[in-house]
């Protein structure tokens, strides 16, 4: 049985051309589809529009169906005008549709309930709402960062449209953005990390380009599976550096100096690694972290970068060279199970 959903945007398909001509009104036909700079409408080729081919279906030769080449975006006229009226739930979507194509307005109440904003619900719809990273901006942005981790099966995703708000809350805007899942003890999310982009991979040209929402005191972003270490650093992209040197260590990123300092081990943890940032507010973090560790019978053993932070290090003086720097901050009984296995390559 199809949904409203399906069905209006067959309805749309069979009159594609219409479509694009009323909320893409600065693109042009060539030939098969129509051609525009995004969904917002700016002039430009990025974003083509197939104009003929089956009204149903899933497959790329369908009518109606969109991509632009430059942000990886894609879908059906639903989508696209969803992303051009910027409308954030389906009974909007579905209500503007009908009304270019001039049918009776649904009377069915909203799919999902509001919830509080930057509370743990709101983070998990965000989460729900990411994309695979893989051959994204928001992996390119990473890798031009120095990160060479594997980044599969990480908790990390891509969102092509990312809403931000100004720090006054006057305007809001809409980015590319990296989300990262702040996950608890019991790996369950609390809150997703965003760090907003610009088309090009670098970040956004915004005041705060990276905020956390949700609850994030004592948790922060995991990599890999807890066992009896694990290390803990302030930043995404601090923690990302140092696991592209020990790729077998699992890690936590706290996501801000504060936040480090009031980490939560895990009651069963033997040792803890601490990376800090080398500055003041990075050595209070860390010994804040360190007591509270000790106090729990844990090992806490601080890992200091050369230069401000691990991140700044890896870009700076490659893999290697942080390898061999960090080996002597290692416990002795550690180096054989992290040094003996190389480093892994980007995927």
């Amino acid at each position: 049985m199809s949904s409203p959903a399906a069905d209006l945007a067959q309805r749309l398909a069979r009159d594609a051309e219409a479509v694009c001509r009323h909320y893409l009104p600065n693109g042009r036909r060539a030939g098969r589809y129509w051609l525009v700079g995004d969904v917002a409408g700016t002039p430009g080729r990025s974003l083509y529009v197939r104009l003929t081919g089956p009204a149903a279906g899933t497959g790329t030769g369908s009518a109606g169906k969109w991509t632009d080449a430059h942000t990886g975006e894609h879908g059906d006229l639903l989508d696209l005008i969803a992303a051009n009226r910027r409308l954030s739930c389906l009974r909007e979507t579905l209500d503007e549709a009908r009304d270019f194509l001039r049918l009776p307005r649904s009377e069915v109440q909203p799919d999902r309930q509001p919830v509080p904003v930057g509370s743990s619900a709101a983070a998990r719809r965000l989460w729900a709402m990411g994309k695979p990273l893989t051959g994204t901006i928001a992996e390119a942005y990473l890798r031009k960062r120095g990160i060479t981790a594997s980044l599969i099966e990480m908790p990390l995703r891509y969102h092509p449209r990312c809403y931000y708000r100004d720090d006054d809350g006057a305007t809001s805007q809409t980015w590319p953005a990296l989300l990262a899942a702040v996950t608890d003890a019991e790996v369950a999310i609390t809150g997703v990390h965003r760090t907003w982009l610009d088309p090009t991979g670098a970040k956004a040209p915004v005041t705060t380009p990276r905020r956390a929402m949700g609850s994030l005191l004592g948790n922060g972003v995991r990599f890999g599976r807890a066992g009896d270490i694990v290390a803990v650093g302030e930043g995404l992209e601090t923690t990302l550096s140092l696991r592209s040197v020990f790729p077998n260590l699992p890690m936590v990123a706290a996501l801000s100096t504060a936040h480090l300092g009031a980490f939560a081990p895990s009651p069963g943890l033997r040792r803890l690694y601490i990376a800090a940032d080398r500055d003041e507010a990075g050595d209070l973090a860390a010994g804040r972290l360190s007591a509270r560790a000790e106090v729990m019978g844990i090992e806490a053993i601080r890992l200091l970068p050369t230069l401000g932070d691990f991140n700044d290090d890896i870009r700076v003086f490659g893999v290697d060279a942080m390898r061999a720097a960090l080996r002597p901050q290692l416990a002795p009984e550690d180096v054989g199970r992290l040094i003996s296995c190389p480093a892994e390559a980007p995927r």
